[in-house]
């Protein structure tokens, strides 16, 4: 039964490592026009490795674990108090854990594509700055 856990948790660190991040969507003004997608594109990919390279990403991953050690505990508490009732604490605080920490993982990587708030005001200033008016993420 833990095999299974451990299974679903290898396949979502692979959703975690295979999502691309999100990139700013530039409106199409003056400065745009002149410049012409290829280097904006080139602008953009400058912006977000500035923003890596100060500091600014949000380091996902590091959250992400907390988050998921997290609510293996709390996991783990409920599924103790559960088997403390119906018996087999330690079989049911396992699979408290296992559950908790396997959907906040899921959620983790559903959301870890999403820049963190401090990395997409730096990429949007750096833009700004440069000409371009950013419309969005995507």
């Amino acid at each position: 039964m833990y095999a299974r856990y451990m299974y679903m948790t290898f396949f979502v660190l692979i959703l975690i490592i295979g999502c691309a991040p999100k990139r700013p969507v530039l409106y199409p003004n003056d400065h745009y026009k002149q410049t012409g997608a290829a280097v904006s594109q080139e602008s953009i990919d400058e912006c977000m490795r500035m923003a890596q390279e100060s500091g600014a990403n949000d380091e996902k991953g590091k959250e992400i674990a907390k988050n998921t050690a997290g609510a293996a505990v709390i996991g783990g508490v409920g599924g103790a108090a559960w088997g403390a009732f119906f018996g087999d604490v330690g079989r049911s605080a396992g699979a408290g854990a296992a559950a908790a920490a396997a959907g906040t993982l899921a959620h983790g990587a559903i959301k870890s594509d999403e820049p963190g708030v401090i990395f997409r005001g730096f990429v949007e200033r750096c833009l700004r700055e440069k000409g371009y008016d950013v419309i969005g993420w995507k």
